[in-house]
């Protein structure tokens, strides 16, 4: 019997954030879902690969392969670039595409614009951990983020859609005009909170009692454990700003601990430094099945290195979306060589 072999399908980026603009909920749910499915071996989920340049010390590209099962099985590759010198160029840090293959005959069968929806898997992901790890703790209302770029705007986003509210916002990115951009985006989605710009981490860290780093760092700026004296959770979402010494004095929650236990994270320089994973308290899915409770007398710290199936579940919705809705623009011909023998 000859499989159907699937058609070819292309999603721009506009068409990506028409289908996820203002579904922060269904998105974070789908998240949860994932998480789920994962911790129970529903997934494939091997480690990322790193293609990393001589010539730009500061440049990569990142491959996330990724198996989803489950009623909406999938499988693919995001394919992320992250060039830190785009800033300077007026250009946004990181682009992407992710190609979703069918599961029965392996044919690749769209590819689409993905910096968006990685950044809306990210932010939904920092919004279900910051909801499951507060729900003993009580919500807090001050929140400040350390970087202000895309991901730090989509998680705030992500956290205003899934029902927080927040009295005080702090702002603190190393670029002054960085941070302006980000204190006119947050007075616009936010009119009733007040916007304050950090001169420093420090000052940013102590008024906060939820605090985002969404930076670019690539070894750990910030040190000192007296600074989260007052128990802090950390979304620490770019996953090399904090020192070994502040994630030992804190309960530390991981998505998948292999994967945030290598490329020199800060938790893989706990591991390095102390031997051990003993430092490690558990998984997000871990917290969302009853099997680790969160204490309130030490900082909680989430380390998300970012999982392939997340991207390729949002993309999955992406597409299954854009196809009911008839917009689906299929290459046709794409799969050209079909017959064995010609």
């Amino acid at each position: 019997m000859t499989a159907a072999v699937p058609s070819f399908g292309v999603i721009s980026g506009a068409q990506v954030r028409a289908v996820l603009a203002g579904q922060e909920k269904k998105i974070t749910d789908l998240v949860e879902s994932t998480y789920r499915l994962h911790g129970t071996g529903g997934t494939v989920n091997p480690p990322s690969y790193f293609l990393q340049f001589p010539d730009r010390p500061t440049a990569r590209i990142i491959a996330l392969p990724a198996s989803l099962g489950g009623e909406s099985a999938v499988d693919g590759l995001k394919w992320i670039s992250s060039f830190p010198e785009n800033v300077k160029r007026g250009i946004p840090r990181a682009s992407a595409v992710l190609i979703l293959n069918d599961p029965e005959t392996g044919y690749p069968m769209a590819c689409l614009e993905s910096s968006v929806i990685s950044a809306v898997r990210t932010a939904a992901s920092a919004a279900l951990a910051a909801d499951w790890l507060t729900r003993e703790r009580g919500r807090p209302t001050r929140i400040g983020f350390v970087g202000t770029g895309l991901i730090a705007r989509y998680i705030h986003t992500y956290l205003l859609g899934t029902g927080w509210s927040f009295g005080d916002v702090g702002v603190h990115d190393l670029a002054a005009e960085h941070a302006e951009g980000f204190r006119g985006y947050l007075q616009e989605a936010d009119g009733s909170a007040r916007v304050t710009v950090h001169r420093d981490a420090e000052e940013l860290i102590r008024s906060s009692d939820l605090v985002v780093f969404a930076t670019v760092a690539a070894a750990p700026h910030v040190t000192e454990q007296d600074w989260f004296a007052h128990n802090p959770l950390v979304l620490h979402v770019s996953l090399r700003d904090l020192a070994p010494e502040i994630l030992l004095g804190s309960t530390n929650i991981l998505d998948d601990v292999e994967h945030c236990l290598k490329a020199n994270t800060s938790p893989h320089l706990v591991e390095q430094l102390v031997g051990n994973r003993d430092f490690v308290n558990g998984t997000l899915f871990d917290v969302m099945n009853g099997s680790v409770a969160i204490p309130a007398d030490r900082p909680v710290v989430f380390s998300p290195f970012g999982l392939g199936v997340l991207d390729l579940a949002v993309g999955k919705h992406v597409l299954d979306e854009v196809g009911r809705s008839g917009e689906l623009t299929v290459i046709d011909d794409f799969h050209s060589e079909l017959r064995r023998y010609g």
